[in-house]
């Protein structure tokens, strides 16, 4: 897939990108040198490329089978490639809207370090499938980092947490979060009340497995530049953004790289201040006003107030992306769509001339200090939870009280085949299980 071609990258007049386009390009550069060159230059060519030719010839037969195949892929397989002790891969697990839709999930994404490192950010809902989907142990995504309470950047956080334990993994699950303009509004209040919320979720797993810890790490929302997070050598700083309070923005920074990720903002002062020149700025880009009135979503008014004051207009988004200059400008937070991509891009070029993206569900950008590539995702629709190679300790079966209209509704006949099925389990592992739902009356034997 040529992501030039489908308009999702361009990248622009000031610098070339390593993307699936530029192999065409370098073939149609030899195509041009051949003709100048002239009919003498091009027998020596010729000869030269002949004798190249017959040389791989030779070491292909040297190699072992399976050997000396290409390794640069133009499309990333989950699972399949190691990252550069200095290299940033970044995978867009939600590039979507509040709008539920099956090609975008709400936003997300997910930043891995070549130390080992995961990083998400943001959780909106529908993005832990596609987390899910990358292939990688929930283990080792166990940190998370939240720029505002919104469903469509945090909805998928308790779907997360909660059946942690039955996606294979067993370690704590760590978040960062802004405080509220009041305590109640806060990362750490909601939080607790997720818990809360979900308190029959939560005992009745915890009664089957051990309960995942949950460590909350709430921070001022007016914190200009902070260091919120510094570990292995990568640090993580937020600044505000301005999306109707207790909002932030998030600047990664990791081996002398840069990551910044807005969230949701309109163009402020402190994304232009901080993010000036960093590798990859992503950044919201929401449809335009005309858009959502055509789609039947606002009217005039709501339109222009949210499409302009709330969240960021392409033009809005080419317009910081000029003042910035990031070596890779990635715009976020609308629907891409055949018939709205293109017009999207335009309204950005109004203002901007540096290299873009326009981003979708499982793109994918390898960054090194010297070179930024540009790919798709290929994953598995039938994925299943990546093994950790731990087991989470068992839970407490005491500790929730099955109600007896519970414990005696199973139905007798039924009874027969679980204890059959008990039986056998117990014989091969040299067990005693029992299990814990009785019928009523007591089982009876299964006419076979």
């Amino acid at each position: 897939m040529n992501l030039e071609d489908k308009g999702l990258v361009d990248p622009g007049p000031r610098e070339t990108l390593e993307t699936m386009g530029e192999a065409v390009a370098k073939k149609t550069g030899r195509r041009r040198t051949l003709t100048a060159l002239g009919a003498g230059g091009l027998t020596l060519v010729i000869l030269i490329g002949l004798f190249v030719q017959n040389r791989m010839q030779a070491l292909a037969q040297e190699k072992r089978p399976g050997e000396g195949k290409p390794t640069l892929r133009n499309a990333y397989f989950p699972g399949t490639e190691e990252l550069g002790p200095e290299e940033m891969r970044i995978i867009s697990c939600g590039t979507g809207t509040p709008q539920p839709r099956l090609k975008q999930a709400a936003a997300c994404f997910l930043v891995q370090l070549g130390n080992g490192d995961n990083l998400i950010f943001d959780m909106g809902a529908g993005s832990t499938e596609r987390l899910a989907s990358i292939d990688i142990p929930y283990d080792e995504l166990d940190k998370v980092f939240i720029g505002h309470l919104h469903l469509d950047h945090a909805g998928d956080l308790p779907n997360f947490y909660f059946t942690r334990s039955v996606n294979n993994g067993t370690t704590k699950l760590r978040v960062w979060g802004p405080s509220g303009v009041k305590p109640e509004w806060g990362m750490k209040a909601a939080m607790e009340n997720m818990k809360e919320m979900w308190g029959w979720e939560r005992a009745m797993r915890g009664a089957i497995v051990r309960e995942i810890e949950l460590e909350v790490n709430e921070f001022d929302w007016t914190g200009e530049n902070a260091i919120i997070y510094n570990e292995n050598d990568a640090i993580v700083r937020s600044i505000p953004a301005v999306h109707g309070d207790q909002s932030v923005s998030f600047i990664l920074e990791w081996k002398g790289m840069k990551f910044a990720f807005s969230s949701d903002t309109i163009p402020n002062k402190w994304w232009v201040k901080y993010t000036k020149g960093v590798d990859v700025s992503v950044h919201e880009c929401f449809y335009p006003p005309e858009g959502m009135v055509e789609r039947g979503i606002f009217s005039p008014a709501q339109a222009l107030n949210v499409g302009t004051q709330v969240h960021t207009p392409p033009q809005g988004f080419g317009h910081v992306m000029a003042l910035t200059r990031p070596r890779m400008a990635v715009a976020y937070h609308f629907p891409n769509d055949f018939d709205t991509v293109h017009m999207i891009r335009d309204s950005i070029r109004e203002y901007y001339d540096g290299p873009l993206t326009m981003a979708e569900d499982f793109l994918v950008l390898n960054v090194t200090k010297d070179s930024i590539r540009v790919r798709k995702a290929v994953v598995n629709p039938d994925h299943y939870s990546v093994p950790s190679g731990r087991q989470l300790g068992a839970g407490d079966p005491a500790s929730y009280k099955f109600h007896e209209l519970t414990l005696t509704g199973m139905e007798p006949s039924y009874a027969a085949i679980v204890q059959k099925i008990y039986d056998e389990f117990n014989k091969k592992h040299g067990t005693d299980f029992k299990p814990i739902m009785k019928g009523s009356p007591p089982p009876v034997p299964l006419d076979r």
